[in-house]
């Protein structure tokens, strides 16, 4: 009986656990969310300097952006892994190459200033271009993450409806 019981507490716990992280997450607030994010328009094609990607980080702007491999690329259809309250909500609007390569969803797997990611392993480079691959099927490539001191590439108007993947 006393097992029972436990075993009712424990589940209504997790019944609970559920409800507060993915319940409260989709209510009306994050219908909402969903419905202004649907609602933005295509992104035109430009590059963008870490400063200027970290305002789409999801709460200053609707839009969500993060940069892959020096891609950036439009998450914002993926609000709900990368917004704000998401699980991967720490990498938006900023460079997530790092955190990618060595599974980490720590601020530690993040950087301020650019990334080369010249200390990865062979291992941890071949994760990044997987998970640039991955983001490249299932979102909006916009533009490049540009290094310090790089000028940004003036797109054309056709270049903006095709995929461009600038390659280095």
């Amino acid at each position: 009986m006393l097992l029972s019981v436990g075993l009712l507490a424990l589940a209504l716990l997790a019944a609970y656990r559920l409800y507060l992280r993915w319940g409260t997450r989709n209510g009306l607030g994050g219908a909402a969310r969903q419905g202004e994010a649907a609602a933005l328009p295509r992104m035109k094609r430009r590059d963008f300097s870490l400063e200027q990607l970290r305002e789409f980080d999801g709460a200053r702007n609707p839009r969500i952006l993060l940069a892959v491999n020096g891609k950036v690329f439009d998450v914002t259809k993926g609000s709900k892994f990368y917004g704000p309250e998401g699980p991967y909500g720490i990498f938006a609007g900023r460079d997530a190459s790092r955190g990618l390569a060595t599974f980490c969803l720590d601020k530690d797997a993040l950087r301020d200033e650019y990334d080369d990611l010249s200390d990865l392993n062979a291992v941890q480079m071949e994760s990044v271009r997987e998970w640039e691959m991955q983001f490249k099927e299932k979102y909006d490539y916009v533009g490049r993450l540009l290094k310090p001191g790089e000028e940004p590439s003036e797109y054309t108007d056709e270049e903006d409806t095709k995929d461009h993947t600038k390659q280095e």
